[in-house]
Protein backbone atom coordinates (compact mmCIF):
# COMPACT_ATOMS: atom_id res chain seq x y z
CA UNK A 1 0.00 0.00 0.00
CA UNK A 2 1.35 3.63 -1.01
CA UNK A 3 0.51 6.24 1.48
CA UNK A 4 -0.19 9.94 1.38
CA UNK A 5 1.70 12.19 3.08
CA UNK A 6 -0.74 12.98 5.62
CA UNK A 7 -1.31 9.05 5.45
CA UNK A 8 1.90 8.60 7.67
CA UNK A 9 0.47 8.56 10.86
CA UNK A 10 -1.69 5.39 9.78
CA UNK A 11 1.37 3.53 8.15
CA UNK A 12 3.75 4.10 11.57
CA UNK A 13 0.48 2.70 13.73
CA UNK A 14 0.28 -0.44 11.16
CA UNK A 15 3.52 -0.81 11.09
CA UNK A 16 3.73 -1.25 14.88
CA UNK A 17 1.00 -3.54 14.56
CA UNK A 18 2.72 -5.74 11.94
CA UNK A 19 5.67 -5.97 14.29
CA UNK A 20 3.47 -6.81 16.93
CA UNK A 21 1.84 -9.90 15.52
CA UNK A 22 5.17 -11.11 14.18
CA UNK A 23 6.34 -10.90 17.71
CA UNK A 24 3.48 -12.75 18.96
CA UNK A 25 4.04 -15.43 16.35
CA UNK A 26 7.18 -15.83 16.74
CA UNK A 27 7.66 -16.16 20.31
CA UNK A 28 5.87 -17.12 23.18
CA UNK A 29 5.31 -13.69 24.70
CA UNK A 30 1.06 -13.03 25.34
CA UNK A 31 0.83 -9.62 23.07
CA UNK A 32 -2.70 -9.77 22.22
CA UNK A 33 -4.00 -6.60 24.31
CA UNK A 34 -0.64 -4.82 23.03
CA UNK A 35 -2.07 -5.66 19.57
CA UNK A 36 -5.55 -4.90 20.65
CA UNK A 37 -4.52 -1.32 21.86
CA UNK A 38 -2.68 -0.44 18.86
CA UNK A 39 -5.86 -1.97 16.64
CA UNK A 40 -8.05 0.83 18.55
CA UNK A 41 -6.14 3.83 18.06
CA UNK A 42 -5.07 2.88 14.47
CA UNK A 43 -9.17 3.01 13.79
CA UNK A 44 -9.67 6.20 16.38
CA UNK A 45 -6.17 7.90 14.16
CA UNK A 46 -8.05 6.73 10.43
CA UNK A 47 -11.36 8.28 11.88
CA UNK A 48 -10.03 10.94 12.58
CA UNK A 49 -7.88 12.11 9.26
CA UNK A 50 -10.28 10.90 6.84
CA UNK A 51 -13.28 13.16 8.61
CA UNK A 52 -11.13 16.24 8.48
CA UNK A 53 -9.90 15.98 4.84
CA UNK A 54 -8.97 19.30 3.65
CA UNK A 55 -10.33 19.73 -0.24
CA UNK A 56 -6.24 19.39 -1.29
CA UNK A 57 -6.03 15.82 0.40
CA UNK A 58 -9.25 14.95 -1.26
CA UNK A 59 -7.74 15.76 -4.47
CA UNK A 60 -4.51 13.68 -3.87
CA UNK A 61 -6.71 10.71 -2.96
CA UNK A 62 -8.63 10.98 -6.07
CA UNK A 63 -5.30 10.37 -7.62
CA UNK A 64 -3.91 7.72 -5.23
CA UNK A 65 -2.20 4.79 -7.57
CA UNK A 66 -3.87 2.42 -6.41
CA UNK A 67 -7.45 3.90 -6.88
CA UNK A 68 -9.89 1.81 -9.21
CA UNK A 69 -9.60 3.32 -12.98
CA UNK A 70 -12.40 3.01 -15.07
CA UNK A 71 -11.56 -0.68 -16.56
CA UNK A 72 -11.85 -1.91 -13.00
CA UNK A 73 -15.02 -0.36 -12.18
CA UNK A 74 -16.75 -1.30 -15.40
CA UNK A 75 -15.19 -5.16 -15.02
CA UNK A 76 -16.62 -5.41 -11.97
CA UNK A 77 -19.88 -3.80 -12.59
CA UNK A 78 -20.83 -5.94 -16.12
CA UNK A 79 -18.95 -9.38 -14.23
CA UNK A 80 -17.76 -10.33 -17.54
CA UNK A 81 -20.36 -8.96 -19.94
CA UNK A 82 -18.34 -6.13 -21.25
CA UNK A 83 -17.56 -5.70 -25.22
CA UNK A 84 -15.19 -3.29 -25.69
CA UNK A 85 -15.70 -1.08 -29.12
CA UNK A 86 -12.99 0.72 -30.95
CA UNK A 87 -12.59 3.79 -33.06
CA UNK A 88 -13.90 7.18 -33.87
CA UNK A 89 -14.78 5.84 -37.83
CA UNK A 90 -12.75 9.25 -38.88
CA UNK A 91 -9.45 9.16 -37.65
CA UNK A 92 -8.40 6.35 -35.38
CA UNK A 93 -9.22 4.91 -31.67
CA UNK A 94 -7.81 6.90 -28.98
CA UNK A 95 -6.76 4.77 -26.09
CA UNK A 96 -7.87 7.62 -23.48
CA UNK A 97 -11.53 7.13 -24.08
CA UNK A 98 -12.48 3.77 -23.50
CA UNK A 99 -16.39 2.45 -24.26
CA UNK A 100 -18.55 -0.30 -24.88
CA UNK A 101 -21.68 -2.36 -24.07
CA UNK A 102 -22.14 -4.45 -20.75
CA UNK A 103 -25.03 -5.60 -18.57
CA UNK A 104 -25.30 -4.48 -14.82
CA UNK A 105 -27.84 -6.73 -13.38
CA UNK A 106 -29.45 -7.80 -16.36
CA UNK A 107 -30.20 -4.49 -17.78
CA UNK A 108 -27.78 -3.37 -21.11
CA UNK A 109 -25.77 -0.40 -20.96
CA UNK A 110 -23.25 1.45 -23.00
CA UNK A 111 -20.75 1.84 -20.61
CA UNK A 112 -17.88 4.84 -21.49
CA UNK A 113 -15.04 6.48 -19.51
CA UNK A 114 -11.61 7.84 -19.76
CA UNK A 115 -8.76 5.09 -18.63
CA UNK A 116 -5.59 6.26 -16.92
CA UNK A 117 -3.37 3.29 -16.77
CA UNK A 118 -1.76 1.63 -13.81
CA UNK A 119 1.95 1.62 -14.52
CA UNK A 120 4.04 4.06 -16.43
CA UNK A 121 3.89 2.27 -19.92
CA UNK A 122 0.17 1.93 -19.47
CA UNK A 123 -0.49 5.57 -18.35
CA UNK A 124 2.24 6.08 -21.80
CA UNK A 125 -0.19 4.34 -24.05
CA UNK A 126 -3.34 5.32 -22.52
CA UNK A 127 -2.18 9.03 -22.39
CA UNK A 128 -3.10 9.66 -18.53
CA UNK A 129 -6.19 9.72 -19.57
CA UNK A 130 -6.14 12.83 -21.23
CA UNK A 131 -8.72 12.28 -24.79
CA UNK A 132 -7.81 13.41 -28.01
CA UNK A 133 -10.82 14.95 -30.67
CA UNK A 134 -11.13 11.10 -31.82
CA UNK A 135 -11.87 10.09 -28.25
CA UNK A 136 -14.71 12.40 -27.97
CA UNK A 137 -15.72 11.28 -31.26
CA UNK A 138 -15.98 7.72 -30.61
CA UNK A 139 -17.65 8.31 -27.15
CA UNK A 140 -20.27 10.67 -29.19
CA UNK A 141 -20.13 7.44 -32.00
CA UNK A 142 -20.84 5.23 -29.00
CA UNK A 143 -23.76 7.35 -27.35
CA UNK A 144 -25.03 7.57 -30.42
CA UNK A 145 -25.54 3.76 -31.31
CA UNK A 146 -26.80 2.90 -27.68
CA UNK A 147 -29.79 5.62 -29.04
CA UNK A 148 -30.45 3.77 -31.58
CA UNK A 149 -31.00 1.13 -29.76
CA UNK A 150 -32.49 1.86 -26.86
CA UNK A 151 -29.71 1.18 -24.48
CA UNK A 152 -28.78 3.64 -21.60
CA UNK A 153 -25.92 5.38 -21.05
CA UNK A 154 -23.27 5.42 -18.26
CA UNK A 155 -19.97 7.52 -18.30
CA UNK A 156 -17.40 7.36 -15.64
CA UNK A 157 -15.18 10.27 -15.67
CA UNK A 158 -11.17 10.12 -14.48
CA UNK A 159 -9.11 12.90 -16.44
CA UNK A 160 -6.82 15.50 -15.62
CA UNK A 161 -8.25 17.64 -18.73
CA UNK A 162 -8.64 16.93 -22.33
CA UNK A 163 -5.19 16.42 -24.26
CA UNK A 164 -3.85 20.22 -24.94
CA UNK A 165 -1.60 18.93 -27.45
CA UNK A 166 -0.97 20.57 -31.49
CA UNK A 167 -2.02 18.12 -32.78
CA UNK A 168 -5.32 17.89 -30.83
CA UNK A 169 -5.94 21.45 -31.44
CA UNK A 170 -5.34 20.44 -34.97
CA UNK A 171 -8.16 18.16 -35.24
CA UNK A 172 -10.39 20.30 -33.20
CA UNK A 173 -10.59 19.41 -29.68
CA UNK A 174 -12.99 22.25 -28.82
CA UNK A 175 -15.32 21.62 -31.46
CA UNK A 176 -15.37 17.89 -30.54
CA UNK A 177 -16.11 18.36 -26.70
CA UNK A 178 -18.68 21.14 -27.69
CA UNK A 179 -20.77 19.31 -30.17
CA UNK A 180 -20.68 16.21 -27.33
CA UNK A 181 -22.22 18.53 -25.41
CA UNK A 182 -24.90 19.69 -27.28
CA UNK A 183 -25.37 15.98 -28.72
CA UNK A 184 -25.56 15.00 -25.06
CA UNK A 185 -28.31 17.68 -24.48
CA UNK A 186 -30.74 16.20 -26.58
CA UNK A 187 -29.28 12.10 -26.52
CA UNK A 188 -32.92 9.88 -26.62
CA UNK A 189 -31.81 7.83 -23.81
CA UNK A 190 -31.02 8.05 -20.04
CA UNK A 191 -27.86 9.12 -19.16
CA UNK A 192 -26.22 8.44 -15.76
CA UNK A 193 -22.37 10.16 -15.27
CA UNK A 194 -20.13 8.95 -12.16
CA UNK A 195 -17.44 10.61 -11.17
CA UNK A 196 -14.97 8.01 -10.63
CA UNK A 197 -11.72 10.17 -9.87
CA UNK A 198 -10.35 13.64 -11.18
CA UNK A 199 -13.19 15.49 -13.38
CA UNK A 200 -11.47 18.71 -14.96
CA UNK A 201 -11.92 21.12 -17.22
CA UNK A 202 -13.75 20.43 -20.78
CA UNK A 203 -11.99 16.97 -20.50
CA UNK A 204 -15.20 15.97 -18.03
CA UNK A 205 -17.42 18.09 -19.53
CA UNK A 206 -17.09 16.40 -22.67
CA UNK A 207 -18.58 12.89 -21.64
CA UNK A 208 -20.10 14.83 -18.35
CA UNK A 209 -23.77 15.51 -19.35
CA UNK A 210 -26.51 13.85 -17.43
CA UNK A 211 -29.49 13.11 -16.05
CA UNK A 212 -28.13 12.44 -12.89
CA UNK A 213 -24.42 13.09 -12.39
CA UNK A 214 -23.22 10.95 -9.29
CA UNK A 215 -19.89 11.65 -7.92
CA UNK A 216 -17.95 9.43 -5.46
CA UNK A 217 -16.73 10.95 -2.33
CA UNK A 218 -13.08 11.53 -2.45
CA UNK A 219 -13.07 12.72 -6.01
CA UNK A 220 -13.03 16.53 -7.63
CA UNK A 221 -14.90 18.32 -10.69
CA UNK A 222 -13.89 21.78 -11.40
CA UNK A 223 -12.64 23.82 -14.49
CA UNK A 224 -9.28 23.67 -13.56
CA UNK A 225 -6.66 21.70 -11.52
CA UNK A 226 -5.59 23.18 -8.35
CA UNK A 227 -1.84 23.12 -9.60
CA UNK A 228 -3.34 25.27 -13.25
CA UNK A 229 -5.23 27.79 -10.79
CA UNK A 230 -2.50 28.50 -8.78
CA UNK A 231 0.08 28.73 -11.48
CA UNK A 232 -2.10 31.38 -13.15
CA UNK A 233 -2.63 33.03 -10.06
CA UNK A 234 0.11 32.91 -8.23
CA UNK A 235 2.53 32.18 -11.06
CA UNK A 236 3.46 29.65 -8.83
CA UNK A 237 2.28 25.64 -8.08
CA UNK A 238 3.39 26.10 -4.00
CA UNK A 239 -0.33 27.61 -3.47
CA UNK A 240 -2.80 25.28 -5.05
CA UNK A 241 -3.78 24.12 -1.37
CA UNK A 242 -5.26 27.43 -0.89
CA UNK A 243 -6.60 26.99 -4.92
CA UNK A 244 -8.09 23.85 -4.20
CA UNK A 245 -10.27 25.91 -1.27
CA UNK A 246 -10.79 28.44 -3.58
CA UNK A 247 -12.04 26.96 -6.49
CA UNK A 248 -14.78 24.65 -4.18
CA UNK A 249 -14.37 21.05 -6.05
CA UNK A 250 -14.89 18.35 -3.47
CA UNK A 251 -18.38 16.47 -3.27
CA UNK A 252 -19.51 18.56 -0.86
CA UNK A 253 -19.59 21.33 -2.55
CA UNK A 254 -20.60 20.31 -5.93
CA UNK A 255 -23.69 18.96 -4.30
CA UNK A 256 -24.20 22.08 -2.11
CA UNK A 257 -24.13 24.09 -5.34
CA UNK A 258 -26.33 21.91 -7.16
CA UNK A 259 -23.81 20.90 -10.01
CA UNK A 260 -24.05 16.88 -9.14
CA UNK A 261 -27.18 15.26 -7.60
CA UNK A 262 -25.14 12.37 -5.51
CA UNK A 263 -22.77 11.78 -3.47
CA UNK A 264 -21.10 8.25 -3.55
CA UNK A 265 -19.86 7.44 -0.09
CA UNK A 266 -16.54 5.50 -0.07
CA UNK A 267 -14.83 2.87 2.02
CA UNK A 268 -12.66 4.68 5.48
CA UNK A 269 -9.73 5.97 3.64
CA UNK A 270 -10.43 5.59 0.13
CA UNK A 271 -12.09 3.10 -2.54
CA UNK A 272 -8.56 1.78 -3.12
CA UNK A 273 -8.80 0.63 0.96
CA UNK A 274 -11.96 -1.60 0.04
CA UNK A 275 -12.43 -2.04 -3.80
CA UNK A 276 -15.27 -4.26 -3.90
CA UNK A 277 -17.49 -2.60 -1.39
CA UNK A 278 -16.45 0.46 -3.82
CA UNK A 279 -17.75 -1.33 -7.00
CA UNK A 280 -21.21 -2.68 -4.80
CA UNK A 281 -21.86 0.90 -3.80
CA UNK A 282 -21.35 2.50 -7.22
CA UNK A 283 -23.72 -0.25 -8.85
CA UNK A 284 -26.10 0.28 -5.89
CA UNK A 285 -26.58 4.28 -7.01
CA UNK A 286 -26.33 3.07 -10.71
CA UNK A 287 -29.30 1.48 -10.76
CA UNK A 288 -31.21 3.51 -8.51
CA UNK A 289 -30.69 6.26 -10.87
CA UNK A 290 -31.80 4.29 -13.77
CA UNK A 291 -35.11 2.84 -11.91
CA UNK A 292 -35.70 6.52 -11.57
CA UNK A 293 -35.41 7.29 -15.15
CA UNK A 294 -36.03 4.40 -17.46
CA UNK A 295 -40.31 5.27 -17.25
CA UNK A 296 -39.50 8.33 -18.68
CA UNK A 297 -40.94 9.63 -21.77
CA UNK A 298 -37.94 10.35 -24.23
CA UNK A 299 -39.41 14.21 -24.49
CA UNK A 300 -40.01 14.17 -20.74
CA UNK A 301 -36.06 12.98 -19.98
CA UNK A 302 -34.74 16.01 -22.64
CA UNK A 303 -37.06 18.47 -21.33
CA UNK A 304 -35.84 17.43 -17.68
CA UNK A 305 -32.27 17.32 -19.23
CA UNK A 306 -32.18 20.98 -20.43
CA UNK A 307 -34.16 22.21 -17.27
CA UNK A 308 -31.21 21.00 -15.19
CA UNK A 309 -27.95 22.40 -17.07
CA UNK A 310 -30.02 25.73 -17.62
CA UNK A 311 -30.65 25.82 -13.92
CA UNK A 312 -26.77 25.50 -13.20
CA UNK A 313 -24.83 29.24 -12.29
CA UNK A 314 -28.35 30.96 -10.75
CA UNK A 315 -28.50 32.68 -8.08
CA UNK A 316 -29.53 35.61 -5.54
CA UNK A 317 -27.64 38.02 -3.62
Amino acid sequence: MEYLDFELPIKELEDQLDKCQIIGTESNVDVTDTCKQIEKKLEETKKQIYKNLTAWQRVQLSRHPNRPYTLEHIANLTKGTFLELFGDRNFKDDKAMVGGLGQINGQSFMLIGQQKGINTKMRQLRNFGMASPEGYRKALRLMKMAEKFNIPVITLIDTPGAFPGLEAEERGQGEAIARNIIEMVRLKVPIITVIIGEGASGGALGIGVGDRVLMMENTWYSVISPESCSSILWKSWEYKEQAAEALKLTSTDMKKMKLVDEIIPEPLGGAHYDKETAFKTVEQYILKAYKELKDLSTEKLIAQRMDKYSKMGEYKE
